[in-house]
C-alpha cells in the first residue's frame, strides 16, 4: 500500500512505500502515464531502495518482538559482545531477554545514533547471554530520508522511460543522446542513497 510521502518524508509502515503514485506522477509529468503502473513502479523503487541499501526506512506500529539466532561478535575496541538488530529509533518498549533496557545490562550502539539523526544498529553486550536473544523494541525510522524519497522517484523515472525503450535504448544516436537504460539500478539513484547503506558484520 502506498503512503503518502510526498516531498516532506513522514513516516511508513514497515515493508511500505516510501513514495506515493500521485506524487510520483505529478513529478514524472508525463500525460497519460497509468496511475496504476506508477504505483507499482513506486512498490519495485522502494523494495529496490531497501535492497541496495540492506535496510528499510518503514516503522511498526508498536513495539514487536524479534528473535537473534546469529552469534554476537566480540569487539576488541570496546570489550563488548556484538549483537546485529535491525533498526532502532530509541529506547521506547525496549527490552532484551524478557528484560526491560535499562535492566538489561545491553547498550545501544553506535553511540552518537541519535546525535546524527540514525538509528541503533547493535547491542553490546559486556557478557554475551548466548544466542538465541529475543528483543523487543519499536523498529524502524520514524520519518523517510530525504534521500530515499528521491531516489525512488528517480527509479521511477527511469521506468517511465522504459516504456517506451523497448529495446533498452533511449534519445537518438545522431543527436549524441542515445542512453542505454540498465537493468540495474539508475547510477543517480545509488548515488543519492550514498551514506544510507549498511553493512552488516559477520561472524
Amino acid at each position: 500500500m502506498a503512503v503518502p510521502a510526498g516531498d516532506s518524508g513522514g513516516s511508513a509502515p514497515w515493508g511500505g512505500d516510501y513514495l506515493d503514485a500521485v506524487t510520483a506522477s505529478d513529478w514524472l509529468y508525463s500525460p497519460g502515464v497509468d496511475e496504476a503502473d506508477v504505483a507499482l513502479w513506486c512498490t519495485a523503487a522502494s523494495r529496490a531502495v531497501d535492497k541496495r541499501c540492506n535496510r528499510q526506512f518503514g516503522i511498526v506500529d508498536a513495539p514487536e518482538a524479534r528473535t537473534y539466532r546469529r552469534p554476537a561478535v566480540y569487539d576488541v575496541v570496546s570489550g563488548l559482545w556484538l549483537l546485529e538488530i535491525d533498526d532502532v529509533q530509541d529506547v521506547t518498549g525496549l527490552r532484551v531477554a524478557g528484560v526491560a533496557y535499562a535492566d538489561s545490562g545491553a547498550v545501544l550502539l553506535p553511540d552518537d545514533a541519535e546525535l546524527r539523526g540514525r538509528p541503533y544498529e547493535r547491542l553490546g553486550f559486556a557478557d554475551f547471554p548466548g544466542a538465541p536473544v529475543v528483543v523487543e523494541a519499536l523498529w524502524g525510522w520514524p520519518e523517510i530520508p530525504a534521500q530515499v524519497i528521491q531516489a525512488c522517484k528517480l527509479q521511477v523515472s527511469r521506468w517511465s522511460s522504459r516504456r517506451h525503450s523497448p529495446y533498452g535504448i533511449a534519445g537518438s544516436p545522431s543527436d549524441g543522446s542515445e542512453m542505454r537504460l540498465l537493468s540495474r539500478l539508475d547510477p543517480d539513484v545509488a548515488t543519492t542513497l550514498a551514506g544510507l547503506s549498511r553493512r552488516r558484520r559477520v561472524a
